[in-house]
């Protein structure tokens, strides 16, 4: 017969599908190959027994299927009947190179296995937030992230802020640290957490340095380069990348005891010093108090409170080995903010050194320098180039806003006392209803004491009156608004009546125009958002 028998096939050869041929199917396949031998092919059959090569397909046989899936070193891989077809999507073979699988905002390329970690992130206002964060991500790609993610004006004075709640100090981080590095150090069980909020005074040391270093503080004006002026100083310092030796007394804790005493401190590249003998800085007097380099500098927000600090300008120092515990904190106080701000802006200099750099443009944001001054006097505006001119010309615009009050007060009085047009500042989002005198202080405080950083709130005092606090040479100031009403008109007033605002609004935007009664205009907002 050309064909073996069917009855033959059927109880000899065929196999269940799911067993594996067992040693009596390999006999009976052998048994049926000497009832019909098909032509020769090219290159003869293969072995049965794991041969040079594959096992040989008959149609009338079934495909015996070795139960070792290893294939020997010396077989040659075998031919796919189907053409190759090459991969159209290359990137999602090679996670590093996908433009899909990577997120830009959350890090160089995707996270590998095991690299992956979960940062929560706190507002102001108490609320959490977790992302999903590489190792490599940083604290600037993680603020921009959530600024997208709430919506918020996108400029650089948003920042993450390091905060220890139980050791009442905090940081802000800069652009280029790591989150996850940052959070891995943090001690189990600890009340550590990360903050996102305004620091308007995270840049301020490269636009204004001037006044973040005194004359008295910095050594290189005192002993030398008399010729040379202050400020050409400290931009010198600024252009090398290095750091000027700062100088100053700072009150200073014993370890282990809550005495607190005042010793004259320098600030070198080598390091943290202060003298044992006045303010000689005699290699025989100096004494060597910490390295900046394996350290990091923290505010101490509750100085009194948990350290009894002699003043509440007090400054830490947190050695990277000390996860927990008060025990290796050095803990350093100084006489006012100005002194406070002048060690932070030395100790960041002198940490990031020798390669500080200003802040890279955001999208959107508009700086001082793109402001031109306008004149809107005539028919037409047109930019005002001398100097001198300027000034007169605020000044006549101020004394055209105490003068004009036809057309402000052209609506009838019942629109100007409809509650629409009373509560329209509720709107905005420098204007904080009522909030203290305590905490406006503390807010503005925590995004930073930059002049012009301002706010308002309502009065505690005055029930139908607000209060703009303003932030000038690192101080708040409080500042009363009245309502008056004068013929049914209703308007506000900072200054007795002489200027005149039909409501908060136009009173916010005169004011980051001119500067009017107040020490500097309206620049920086206070303002928290909600995760």
């Amino acid at each position: 017969w050309p064909w073996p028998p069917r009855g033959n096939e059927d109880q000899e050869t065929v196999p269940d599908p799911p067993s594996l041929p067992t040693e009596n199917a390999m006999e009976g396949g052998a048994q049926q190959s000497s009832l019909w031998e098909p032509p020769e092919q090219d290159g003869g059959p293969g072995e049965r027994d794991g041969g040079e090569g594959p096992p040989e397909v008959r149609r009338s046989q079934p495909l015996f299927i070795h139960g070792s899936s290893r294939q020997p070193a010396q077989e040659e891989p075998r031919a796919s009947s189907l053409p190759s077809i090459p991969n159209p999507f290359p990137e999602l073979c090679s996670p590093s190179n996908s433009p899909i699988l990577s997120s830009p905002a959350l890090g160089q390329g995707p996270p590998h296995e095991g690299t992956s970690h979960v940062v929560k992130v706190f507002g102001e206002d108490g609320a959490c937030r977790s992302l999903e964060a590489s190792a490599g991500t940083t604290a600037r790609q993680l603020c921009e992230s959530l600024v997208r993610r709430t919506r918020a004006l996108h400029d650089h004075s948003w920042a993450l802020v390091e905060l220890h709640q139980h050791l009442a100090l905090e940081r802000c981080l800069e652009d280029h640290e790591s989150v996850v590095e940052v959070q891995s150090s943090w001690a189990p069980g600890a009340d550590s957490r990360f903050v996102f909020r305004k620091n308007f005074a995270k840049y301020e040391l490269f636009k204004s340095s001037t006044w973040l270093f005194p004359e008295v503080m910095v050594s290189s004006c005192l002993e030398a380069n008399k010729s040379m002026a202050h400020s050409e100083l400290i931009q010198n310092f600024l252009n090398s990348g290095s750091c000027p030796e700062v100088q100053g007394f700072l009150h200073l804790r014993e370890a282990g005891r809550k005495v607190w005493k005042r010793f004259h401190f320098s600030l070198r590249r080598s390091g943290l010093y202060y003298s044992t003998k006045g303010t000689s800085k005699d290699p025989r007097h100096l004494q060597y108090f910490a390295d900046l380099t394996e350290s990091n500098i923290y505010y101490v927000t509750q100085g009194k409170k948990l350290y009894g600090t002699p003043t509440e300008f007090g400054f830490c120092i947190k050695p990277h080995k000390v996860r927990s515990g008060v025990k290796g904190l050095k803990l350093l106080c100084s006489e006012d903010e100005q002194s406070r701000s002048c060690w932070m802006a030395a100790f960041r200099l002198f940490k990031v050194s020798p390669e500080p750099a200003p802040p890279a443009p955001w999208l959107g944001c508009v700086s001082d320098n793109a402001l031109v001054a306008m004149d809107f006097s005539g028919c037409t505006g047109r930019v005002i180039e001398n100097p001198n001119e300027v000034l007169t010309v605020a000044l006549e615009e101020a004394q055209a806003w105490r003068k004009k009050t036809t057309h402000r007060y052209s609506l009838p009085a019942a629109c100007h006392s409809s509650p629409l047009s009373a509560a329209i500042h509720c709107t905005q989002p420098w204007f904080h209803g009522r909030i203290s005198r305590e905490d406006t202080q503390q807010l503005m405080g925590r995004q930073g004491l930059v002049d012009g950083v301002f706010l308002v709130r309502e009065s505690q005092r005055n029930p139908k009156g607000f209060v703009l606090s303003l932030c000038h040479l690192q101080r708040i100031k409080h500042y009363l608004i009245l309502p008056s009403e004068e013929e049914g008109r209703l308007y506000f007033t900072m200054d007795d009546g002489q200027t005149r605002f039909a409501d908060l609004i136009q009173l916010v935007e005169f004011h980051q125009i001119n500067r009017g009664i107040l020490p500097c205009k309206l620049r920086h907002y206070c303002t928290c958002v909600a995760l």
